[in-house]
């Protein structure tokens, strides 16, 4: 018999979170793919967002850029990083609205590739499974 996560998770109350374990991600909604996403320039690079050549230019021109073209939301001036903007929704702009996977998995920033290692509660998640 397989047991489930409780479905009374909430992606802004972490307390409510549960303990990640292998082969969670499998059935659930990708309620952390609603979680702001934090990015630096080398991740912007390997998605693909920002030419190796631009990584000279200022931090603040690359951000002018990318939210003028709705990809980003935020640039923290003084830790130089970039939070990518989401939809209406609160989903990541990068994430398929039917399958509810990443779009660019393979490119993906380190923040979702360490997720849930690093977060709000780490070691923990927002699990939801698929009704």
């Amino acid at each position: 018999m397989r047991h489930h996560a409780r479905q009374g998770c909430h992606v802004d109350m972490p307390s409510t979170w549960v303990k990640y374990r292998k082969g969670l991600c499998n059935d659930c909604l990708g309620v952390c793919c609603s979680l702001p996403v934090e990015v630096t320039i080398e991740d912007l690079v390997r998605m693909e967002l920002v030419d190796a050549f631009e990584v000279d230019e200022p931090a603040k021109e690359i951000a002018k850029r990318l939210r003028k073209q709705g990809l980003i939301d935020h640039f923290n001036f003084k830790s130089e990083i970039f939070t990518l903007a989401r939809l209406a929704n609160d989903d990541c702009i990068f994430l398929d609205q039917k399958s509810r996977r990443c779009t660019i998995y393979p490119k993906r920033p380190n923040t979702c590739r360490n997720h849930p290692q690093v977060g709000p509660r780490p070691g923990y998640c927002a699990y939801q499974c698929k009704s």
